[in-house]
């Protein structure tokens, strides 16, 4: 697992061994979580989304704590996959870092608690699954606008964004932050910390 330039954010791209009967690998091995994240991944939901070519969902996100962390990675088609530093008191807050994920590479990527998370389908019935590590729960789970004109998320120029009636009315990074409604860079370390400890206790 590679680390992104945000904190808490990686990359993993598996080995892929294929032959004349298709192709195998190994997309989630929970001790490669503890040899580079120090901790292991807790599954509570598995989810998996279909979406036609444009596609635009989130950005999503969960009050820490307890947050949700996510695996994410696309069985097919392909997405532009982003993270983003939604974290108040971040030294990266308010920036992110895009990675492309397909069924030819068979990339992943792990987002801690507290990072926003968004992706576009750059193609029809791009199919992603991500394992989470808390349930959904309305309550704690909130949303930035992924167009937001002060974040300038590069998504493709060839596209015509579809959003949700409820991503599209979700509000501004300095809306949210305004209103309170973003998670600490303080208390989403803390969190990630309490949870290292009780893996090796």
């Amino acid at each position: 697992m590679r680390p992104l330039g945000i904190e808490g954010a990686w990359v993993d791209t598996p080995s892929v061994f294929a032959d004349n009967r298709g192709r195998f690998h190994e997309w989630f091995k929970a001790e490669r979580f503890v040899d580079s994240l120090g901790q292991g991944f807790r599954l509570a939901q598995a989810n998996c989304s279909r979406s036609a070519r444009g596609t635009l969902r989130g950005i999503h996100y969960a009050s820490v704590p307890p947050g949700q962390a996510k695996y994410v990675t696309c069985v097919s088609g392909a997405v532009l996959d982003v993270v983003v530093d939604i974290r108040t008191g971040s030294p990266t807050f308010g920036k992110w870092e895009a990675v492309r994920l397909d069924d030819a590479t068979h990339r992943c990527v792990y987002l801690s608690e507290g990072l926003g998370h968004a992706f576009m389908a750059l193609e029809d019935n791009s199919t992603v699954i991500y394992l989470c590590s808390e349930g959904y729960a309305p309550q704690r789970e909130f949303g930035i606008n992924p167009l937001d004109p002060s974040l300038a998320i590069a998504w493709p120029e060839d596209l015509v964004p579809c959003l949700s009636g409820k991503d599209a009315a979700a509000p501004t990074l300095e809306e949210a932050e305004r209103a309170g409604l973003l998670p600490s860079f303080e208390a989403c370390s803390a969190y990630r910390g309490s949870l290292a400890v009780a893996e090796f206790h």
